[in-house]
């Protein structure tokens, strides 16, 4: 997790964390303190320690007072989180009334928490995932957020719009943090290697259920069904965005965008410590 300056200048978290005044709003996050370099700062490599971090940044810095969800679900690094919110905020600058629809919005809700407490944005969340949902809902519920956020369930996990969208639908945005992996066994893959950069031998440090991490044919097929999708209700939303990890999968949704009707297409890029990815959007 970066505190970097390459961090959106809005993003609250660029300049490091106070760990004093997290403790004291999260007395937990004490537990999980331990000092490197001479400053005070968690074991990253540590599930748990991470997840009452960013539970602490959470309660701290936006409002929450609730946020449970099972360890089988991903833990999202709030900073990122954030910085995607307020790209978005640039993206659709001067847009009032704004409402978001969030695909894959997962057990733990965190993008339509955030952009309602830092915008006070409306949302409707999408998941293919029931038992998702009915987490997601529970922390709607406890944080007394159900006049913001609204939950679809996505019957169908071969579509992604189609089955969610209602034909009265105007959002201003639509946002997404794609499944990476092709398939269970090269997510498993990976995250061997990564435990293996951090220098833990657990089988796994980082958590996630099937569709938050592998859909078949990967981020690629994901973000074209996005795409064909997005042609057929062009309306639905001014803009349609997706975080995008490989820089090849841009160049071929911007290909097919063309062919599809793509009036104009952005990337805007983020750089948050070693990891580099970008917010790929388009609009008809």
């Amino acid at each position: 997790m970066s505190t970097k300056k390459e961090l959106h200048p809005k993003n609250i978290h660029n300049q490091g964390y106070n760990f004093k005044l997290l403790t004291e709003k999260y007395p937990k996050l004490s537990e999980f303190i331990v000092e490197k370099f001479g400053k005070e700062t968690i074991d990253f490599s540590n599930p748990i320690a991470v997840k009452e971090f960013n539970k602490a940044l959470l309660f701290t810095h936006y409002g929450l007072s609730s946020w449970e969800f099972s360890d089988e679900n991903l833990c999202p690094p709030i900073p990122g989180r954030v910085d995607y919110i307020h790209h978005l905020a640039d993206l659709i600058a001067g847009d009032k009334d704004v409402k978001v629809l969030d695909i894959g919005t997962g057990a733990t809700c965190i993008y339509p928490l955030l952009g309602s407490a830092i915008y006070k944005w409306e949302f409707v969340g999408s998941d293919i995932d029931a038992k998702s949902l009915s987490n997601a809902q529970k922390i709607i519920d406890k944080n007394n957020l159900e006049s913001k956020i609204s939950l679809r369930y996505q019957k169908d996990e071969m579509h992604i719009l189609q089955g969610i969208l209602k034909e009265e639908d105007v959002f201003t945005v639509t946002m997404c943090n794609p499944p990476f992996y092709k398939s269970e066994e090269e997510a498993r893959g990976a995250n061997r290697r990564k435990s293996r950069n951090l220098g833990n031998n657990t089988i796994r440090n980082f958590a996630g259920n099937s569709n938050e991490l592998w859909y078949v044919g990967g981020e690629k097929a994901f973000l074209h069904t996005y795409l064909y999708e997005s042609s057929k209700f062009p309306k639905a939303s001014k803009w349609f965005t997706s975080l995008v990890s490989k820089k090849e999968n841009v160049e071929s949704l911007q290909s097919s965008g063309k062919k599809l009707g793509v009036k104009e297409f952005k990337i805007i890029p983020m750089n948050q410590g070693n990891k580099v990815t970008r917010i790929v959007c388009w609009r008809f």
